[in-house]
């Protein structure tokens, strides 16, 4: 997104401008997957993030956020389950609040970013469970390792978008064995994946 339609959607989103005051050519999303037309998607970086929260050795989950996230998603109304997503983030993009530690963690102890610079996730099958949501499974590569992974998606909104460009938003949640990826016991059984994402279709 252009720097002056960024700026206009941080307008409304520190305001009170409702739906009937948006100027012509933006449209509010809909809680409905009538309005996710059919198409292909690509992840819009400037509202994309994957947030992992991981075990403060028992005591409370650190939050780290990767903010440099692509992908596509083959999006087919009629018949979701034949919908395809794939997606890719950058793991030298890991951000903390404890200073100097994000490096730490993008390094050879930890995701070793040099070696293993992307994190990947490509859908083998999509289920709808009900109106808003389903379940994304697919395979996940961490590393240099591929696991299975499955995403509980729910629908946050979708319409036409942006001047002619259909938007599609969703919050995607999962969680692996970081073990299973070569990490080290410390982090924990179970790391947590949340993703916040919208897509805008691809003319």
């Amino acid at each position: 997104m252009r720097f002056p339609a960024l700026a206009f959607a941080l307008s409304l989103a520190v305001s009170n401008v409702g739906a009937q005051d948006l100027p012509p050519g933006v449209f509010a999303g809909g809680r409905s997957l009538a309005d996710a037309t059919a198409g292909t998607y690509a992840v819009d970086p400037a509202h994309a993030a994957v947030v992992v929260r991981v075990s403060h050795i028992g005591y409370s989950w650190s939050v780290f956020r990767f903010d440099e996230v692509a992908g596509k998603l083959v999006w087919d109304q009629a018949t979701p389950d034949k919908s395809t997503l794939s997606v890719t983030v950058k793991t030298k993009s890991i951000t903390s609040n404890v200073a100097g530690f994000a490096a730490d963690l993008a390094g050879d102890q930890f995701l070793k970013s040099g070696t293993y610079p992307e994190a990947t996730f490509v859908s083998t099958s999509f289920r709808q469970t009900d109106a808003m949501h389903g379940k994304v499974e697919g395979q996940f590569t961490l590393m240099g390792r591929t696991k299975p992974l499955t995403l509980d998606v729910e629908l946050v909104g979708a319409g036409k978008g942006f001047f002619g460009k259909p938007r599609l938003g969703v919050q995607a949640r999962g969680s692996f064995n970081p073990q299973d990826y070569g990490m080290m016991p410390l982090l924990g059984d179970a790391m947590q994946i949340v993703v916040d994402v919208e897509f805008e279709r691809e003319p």
